[in-house]
């Protein structure tokens, strides 16, 4: 591969880092460690919509890694994460609910690893569940968090 080809492939694999993020709305960043040069390590918390599922929101706090890599969106972040999910208002669900279908998902480092928050309906208990896990190529026990909301209905 000769450098040009390099080159655009790390512009578009920098670019595709930031798509998976673009669907979760920040809501704000706390420092755990300065940073003399470049960006502080920190903790955001993000909040989305469930897609499919109107009336679900989810918050994710994510550790991210600063210093001169974190700067320029090259550093991995740790497997280091949160998940609250709640209902905020009326939850319709579809006639066909599938059996595990991925809702969210961010990469947490430039190649092969990201953070991915699965849907799964209980429909014996009424609930839904959300799972977030982290992937990376070589790791078989990935981090994990959980999160439920049961399907209630509103106003009764």
């Amino acid at each position: 591969m000769d450098f040009h080809a390099v080159r655009i492939l790390f512009v578009f694999l920098l670019l595709s880092q930031f798509a998976g993020s673009l669907r979760a709305e920040e809501v704000g960043c706390v420092t755990t460690a300065w940073k003399l040069i470049g960006a502080n390590h920190k903790v955001c918390v993000y909040a989305f919509d469930d897609p499919k599922i109107p009336g679900v929101t989810c918050n994710v706090s994510q550790a991210k890694t600063g210093g001169i890599k974190g700067t320029f969106g090259v550093a991995e972040d740790p497997s280091q994460f949160a998940l609250s999910c709640a209902q905020v208002g009326p939850i319709v669900l579809p006639a066909k609910m599938p059996k595990d279908e991925i809702v969210f998902s961010e990469d947490t480092s430039l190649m092969f690893k990201e953070t991915a928050i699965h849907r799964l309906f209980d429909a014996k208990r009424n609930v839904l569940i959300y799972l977030a896990i982290s992937r990376k190529l070589i790791d078989g026990a990935p981090a994990n968090a959980i999160s439920t909301v049961p399907v209630l209905v509103l106003g009764r």
